[in-house]
């Protein structure tokens, strides 16, 4: 499974996001919630994973995120 490029797909859903990471929906909110997994919050209830956050997470910037 490939990370997206920030360039094709600016920010995931917090599922999506965990599923690179290895977890299952549940882990991947509890994470996110503990802070673990970078997210921004654009209302009540939609919380999302900024894709250049999970590159940097990944250790995948030394590639070019933008290409």
């Amino acid at each position: 499974m490939t990370v997206p490029r920030p360039k094709d797909k600016p920010t995931l859903s917090v599922p999506e996001a965990g599923a690179f990471l290895g977890l299952g929906r549940t882990a991947s909110y509890t994470a996110a919630k503990r802070g673990e997994i970078p997210t921004v919050k654009f209302n009540a209830r939609t919380v999302r994973v900024p894709t250049s956050a999970l590159w940097k997470l990944l250790g995948l910037l030394d590639e070019d995120p933008a290409s």
